[in-house]
């Protein structure tokens, strides 16, 4: 049984970071390769924009969780990341960023940012951007950085949960953001979860120690070389030994695991 404090950690390493964005251009890739659309996270997604047409995707990337019975426009800044797009058959992004959208207001009947909100620069006039293009739900799918510690790789990453939670807005602020009734969903993530973040290896902690993983997880970027190979050679060694199996093998059965996901839906 899992207990939301189990991995809590002693953290004071003062973590700021002048700027948030990952460079997908440098770094992005390999990203849709293995950062895919989960069917299992995406019928959340789905339900919330069940009575809608028109969607705008805002940091699209590659398209993950773009609804397909929709019409989708989508706005994405990275060169490498528009290009990913078609490759998963989806329609080319429109260059732009978040904190200047170029549509009328109430120009959509929804817009979407899935896991993107930490990457822009200006998180509250984005999102008060998305706000005023949109007529009905606004859909922010992030992870609470509240939520963060509750993950056995706060044991093992402690710097890299320090990044996070200096990237992640809080819950509260993305409300405030967006403005009228917001309803805010826990995401279980299933065992075998096809996007590569975080938490969907959960279960499968062997995956940490592929390079090309962890470059589709952008907070490792903001770690040196020397403090990211002395983070996974701990968890290397404990797989090796039986000690991550011994404190945390349970996960490795486990159907779902609820922890710092959350798909915020703004209402008018």
């Amino acid at each position: 049984m899992w207990f939301g404090n189990e991995f809590a950690v002693e953290i004071n390493i003062n973590m700021e970071i002048k700027n948030p964005a990952f460079n997908y251009d440098q770094s992005g890739q390999k990203y849709a390769s293995h950062r895919q659309t989960d069917p299992r996270i995406a019928a959340y997604v789905q339900e919330a924009l069940s009575d809608v047409k028109t969607v705008l995707n805002v940091g699209a990337g590659a398209g993950s969780y773009e609804p397909a019975d929709k019409y989708v426009v989508a706005v994405e800044p990275s060169v490498v990341m528009r290009s990913q797009r078609a490759a998963k058959s989806k329609a080319p992004a429109i260059i732009g960023t978040a904190s200047a959208l170029p549509f009328d207001d109430n120009a959509f009947d929804a817009s979407m940012a899935m896991v993107t909100v930490h990457h822009w620069p200006d998180m509250n006039k984005g999102l008060k951007e998305l706000r005023r293009v949109t007529k009905n739900q606004v859909l922010i799918m992030t992870f609470d950085p509240d939520a963060l510690d509750n993950f056995w790789n706060a044991h093992y990453f402690p710097e890299l949960i320090e990044v996070e939670k200096a990237r992640y807005p809080t819950i509260e602020f993305i409300v405030n953001a967006l403005g009228g009734k917001c309803e805010i969903k826990s995401i279980p993530i299933p065992l075998d979860c096809v996007d590569g973040f975080q938490e969907a290896f959960y279960g499968r902690p062997e995956a940490f120690l592929e390079k090309e993983v962890r470059l589709s997880q952008s907070a490792w970027s903001f770690l040196d070389e020397a403090t990211e190979n002395r983070l996974v050679k701990a968890l290397a060694d404990d797989l090796q030994s039986g000690n991550w199996d011994k404190k945390y093998g349970h996960f490795r059965t486990q159907a779902t695991f609820t922890c710092a996901l959350r798909l915020i839906i703004a209402n008018t």
